[in-house]
């Protein structure tokens, strides 16, 4: 039976992953869409990587937070996408630097796939 809070949280990280404009309005600026007190890059990678093993194998989680392989396989090149940033830049950077890089198309890019596989998934 899927977690419905994680899987929640995991589709809000998403879509803030997708919106170039959210992440600057609201992790650069401060500026969060009414019902988000605070919102950073940060509390993503910890979702991602420290607070779930879906950087390791999100096919474990087939069943308790993702639906599919299609959604497992989306997840996998999120995460590749992030560990390239992460792999070139460190882990030290402000939201503001990251979302500069140019390998930050490619984060934004694969969290819009995802996100469209997620919404696709929820819908049926």
């Amino acid at each position: 039976m899927l977690n419905c809070e994680m899987r929640r949280e995991l589709i809000q990280h998403l879509e803030a992953l997708a919106d170039t404009r959210y992440q600057q309005e609201c992790w650069v600026k401060g500026h969060c869409p009414p019902g988000i007190e605070y919102d950073e890059f940060d509390y993503v990678v910890h979702f991602i990587f420290d607070d779930t093993p879906l950087s390791d194998n999100p096919n474990n989680l087939i069943g308790v937070v993702l639906c599919d392989t299609l959604e497992a396989d989306a997840i996998k090149q999120l995460t590749c996408s992030l560990n390239s940033i992460f792999d070139n830049y460190g882990m030290n950077l402000s939201d503001s630097e990251y979302i500069t890089k140019p390998e930050w198309r490619d984060v934004v890019a694969s969290a819009q796939k995802a996100l469209n596989i997620f919404r696709q998934n929820n819908q049926n």
